[in-house]
């Protein structure tokens, strides 16, 4: 054992002698020119490493989306937007009671009650992005415009005695509120949300956005 020993360090040795008298036997340029290529190839293989982390790091990096204020602006400008439209027709009447006999009107309203928002009524911050997604808070679905009763085509259906102005107006109003009774209801606010939900998803989407949450107001107003 100890004489393989001596033997293999007699190798090392002689490996050792080999490689000093061939250094001995290079020129200072030669060894310049080893050195430099070293450097490179240190400096070469830290480049390689640095790379590599660095594109690690940003496929890991969560992505950010930026909505401009020239975007809210045009959203904005819708101002009020439709999503349900309902066609509607009462007959209501009405009855005078009298000492010689009793009077009645009846008559035939129509109406359209649309229901939809007003942007006008959105909280601040409604629309705002976070990380990569659009955040929209909308408005409560409403009805758009009051004067949905068409009394200008507004029918008799039968009248007895004289019926004033007032009184016919009285019987407008209750046409109206009929209708508002059967017309807006709990289905049909629904609707008009899943509707609603529906084209803003479309439309931001289609403005290049591609996470899109959308939700109403928890302020609720009352519909007539």
């Amino acid at each position: 054992m100890a004489r393989q020993y001596k033997k293999r360090k007699q190798q090392e040795e002689s490996i050792l002698d080999i490689l000093m008298t061939l250094l001995s036997g290079l020129s200072r340029t030669a060894l310049v020119i080893i050195a430099i290529i070293a450097v490179v190839l240190i400096a070469g293989f830290a480049l390689l490493y640095w790379m590599f982390n660095s594109n690690s790091a940003t496929m890991t990096t969560k992505e950010h989306i930026e909505l401009s204020p020239t975007q809210i602006e045009s959203i904005e400008a819708i101002g009020q937007w439709e999503f349900l439209s309902i066609s509607d027709e009462e007959l209501v009447d009405t009855v005078r009671h009298g000492f010689f006999g009793d009077d009645e009107l009846v008559r035939i309203y129509s109406g359209t009650l649309r229901l939809g928002i007003d942007l006008a009524d959105a909280e601040e911050g409604w629309i705002r992005t976070d990380g990569d997604t659009i955040r929209v808070v909308l408005p409560d679905i409403k009805l758009l415009d009051k004067n949905f009763l068409d009394e200008a085509n507004a029918r008799s259906f039968y009248e007895s005695g004289k019926w004033t102005q007032a009184d016919r107006k009285a019987l407008a109003n209750k046409a109206r509120r009929k209708m508002a009774a059967r017309c807006l209801t709990p289905a049909n606010i629904a609707s008009a949300e899943k509707n609603a939900t529906a084209q803003f998803h479309q439309m931001l989407q289609g403005m290049g956005f591609p996470n899109v949450s959308i939700r109403f107001s928890e302020r609720k107003s009352k519909l007539p």
